[in-house]
């Protein structure tokens, strides 16, 4: 019985321990976190939101800078597109996660574009899981028309 135990509590401290941010690969250029899809037709930032016009969600590349990670386990980013636009990505069937120094370096998204309204209360939570002061979380008053990208695979250009 102590044996069958002891399996189970080593086998539940790997789990545990596999999923930390820790043991994420660190960001480094030609990295692909989830699925390793070749770069192909590239939608520029400016082009983006164009492509969103009508069919919804678009399955789509795209390049831009990471300028935030989610730091409770690098579920979501968000990335600069190049022309004053961001995107929010979540990552595709929550299968893959990317580590914190990934900020500040060039990606190539590949998956699912698409427009979506944020509820005041989903803005805030982000807010929160990013570290904003109380009185930036507490300013958050309206939802809020985003981008949005479901990444089937990221690769690290830079």
């Amino acid at each position: 019985m102590k044996k069958i135990f002891g399996i189970i509590l080593f086998s539940a401290l790997t789990y545990t321990g596999a999923m930390a941010q820790g043991n994420i690969t660190p960001a480094a250029k030609g990295v692909v976190y989830g699925a390793n899809i070749g770069e192909k037709k590239v939608v520029a930032g400016n082009d983006f939101e164009q492509k969103l016009k009508g069919e919804t969600p678009v399955k789509m590349q795209v390049k831009g800078k990471v300028t935030s990670v989610c730091e409770k386990r690098g579920c979501w980013a968000n990335v600069d597109l190049g022309n004053g636009k961001t995107v929010f990505v979540k990552m595709k069937d929550y299968a893959f996660f990317v580590p914190m120094d990934l900020i500040g370096k060039s990606v190539l998204l590949s998956g699912e574009a698409y427009q979506e309204s944020t509820s005041v209360e989903e803005l805030r939570h982000y807010a929160e899981d990013a570290k904003k002061s109380k009185e930036e979380i507490e300013a958050i008053t309206q939802p809020k028309v985003n981008n949005r990208f479901t990444a089937a695979g990221i690769t690290v250009l830079d």
